[in-house]
């Protein structure tokens, strides 16, 4: 469970974890983490080096739609394309090998990727991370406009091929 501060809560301390006082949010549970579209704050290291599946919805608004995602060693995103999504995604931990292109057959940009790099897919580009490390890539996800519905949670990468 993710948890955030009252608005004017001055007792967290983000630079001292033994200090951390938290609220669980005031609005309600409906059966998802999802937050959105209402008023979120949260510590996006910590929560996407928690999240252990494939592809949660964090945050979804009318615009903007933030997943925390976990590739397993040696797995993938899987090759996809969004024609009218732009998306950016942060790795928070591991390490892999990034690719994009103008077609699925064509995945002319390659760049290894790890810890603090960060991933621009305009819409329309074809595009695949790999893990090659050894151990889970931990990163958040952030899509304009949304991409998955309001509360999508896929334990697996099999979940959401279905």
């Amino acid at each position: 469970m993710y948890y955030n501060n009252k608005p004017g809560d001055n007792r967290f301390d983000p630079y001292n974890s033994s200090k951390k006082t938290f609220y669980q949010s005031r609005y309600p549970y409906r059966g998802s983490i999802d937050q959105g579209p209402n008023p979120y704050v949260t510590n996006i290291h910590e929560a996407a080096l928690r999240n252990d599946t494939f592809r949660t919805a964090l945050w979804t608004g009318e615009h903007l739609q933030l997943t925390l995602m976990s590739i397993n060693v040696c797995d993938d995103i899987g090759l996809e394309m969004h024609p009218d999504v732009d998306q950016f995604l942060r790795i928070e931990h591991g390490q892999g090998l990034v690719m994009m292109g103008d077609s699925k057959d064509n995945l002319c940009y390659q760049q290894r990727v790890c810890e603090d790099y960060v991933i621009f897919v305009p819409a329309g580009t074809w595009h695949n991370l790999i893990n090659t490390g050894n151990t889970p890539i931990k990163l958040y996800s952030i899509y304009a406009p949304p991409n998955h519905p309001h509360g999508t949670v896929h334990v697996t990468k099999e979940d959401a091929e279905h």
